[in-house]
């Protein structure tokens, strides 16, 4: 046995298989730069159409995974490895996926749903799959949503799509709902016209509709004031802090005492019942 045949055949083939793998780390490294440059390229076409930035994103993403599955199929033929033999095979894996992962299916035909019907679109605030807030992208199988609290939230397309969603930026407007406590000597007429005088004085609320300010429920504090501005999406907080402010403010500047639950026992005096006011603590 030639062994130092054995040994220049050796380092031959692995000098050869060195070179390819050599190659294919470039091919993969200049393919990805080609990939990234190709996409930022059908962005800017995108832009200049003035397509929607959902469906943006959306043709984005599929774009971007069809050339990387591009990519790995021309670097196995780059090692010899038959094409046509492994997109049989990568049809059988793909059955095969599809039938453990059909939730993953799932999630691919609820965003392709979710772009034809657009029930929201980036940038809008919602609530959808439990989770509220700004929608930042529309991915390929999930939704980013970044929460009020500044907290990026990735939620499954399927979970969105077969939930209930509410859009708080597909109106122009949206209601600010709080409740205002009187006190039971307090005559309610003028608590429901000072409210919607200073109501009417906070920014951002608009006038058309005008603020609500009506008697909504009682207890045995007295009368309990439903308390309705209206504002737009982007000032919903700033106006919800706001009112409240106006009802301690409107009801302070008046005078009016603070509420007290009253009730009467029945008991052993002589009058047969007497009026209890609970101390605050009591009331807390």
């Amino acid at each position: 046995m030639d062994f130092k045949q054995i040994g220049q055949v050796t380092i031959a083939l692995l000098t050869q298989f060195g070179l390819k793998i050599v190659g294919a780390i470039l091919l993969w490294f200049i393919g990805q730069r080609l990939i990234d440059f190709a996409v930022k390229l059908v962005r800017r076409a995108f832009r200049i159409q003035h397509l929607d930035a959902t469906l943006l994103n959306y043709l984005a993403n599929i774009i971007s995974v069809t050339l990387r599955i591009v990519l790995i199929v021309a670097l196995l033929g780059f090692f010899g490895v038959e094409t046509t033999s492994f997109a049989a095979l990568l049809a059988a894996v793909g059955l095969a996926i599809g039938a453990a992962w059909g939730g993953l299916l799932a999630n691919f035909a609820a965003g392709a749903f979710l772009i034809i019907f657009q029930p929201f679109k980036v940038g809008d605030f919602i609530t959808a799959g439990g989770v509220t807030g700004t929608v930042t992208e529309i991915g390929l199988f999930t939704t980013s949503i970044n929460t009020p609290d500044n907290v990026l939230t990735i939620v499954a397309n399927n979970k969105i799509f077969s939930d209930n969603i509410q859009n708080f930026s597909a109106n122009p407007y949206r209601r600010v709902d709080l409740l205002a406590q009187l006190h039971h000597d307090v005559g309610h007429n003028e608590a429901i016209a000072l409210l919607k005088a200073k109501l009417s004085q906070i920014p951002n609320v608009i006038q058309n509709p005008a603020p609500d300010v009506e008697i909504i429920t009682f207890n045995l504090a007295g009368p309990v004031l439903a308390v309705r501005p209206y504002c737009s999406n982007d000032n919903y907080w700033q106006v919800y802090f706001d009112t409240n402010k106006a009802i301690r403010e409107t009801f302070g500047e008046a005078g009016y005492p603070i509420p007290e639950q009253r009730y009467t026992v029945n008991g052993s005096s002589p009058s047969g019942s007497y009026s209890v006011i609970p101390s605050p603590s009591v009331m807390s």
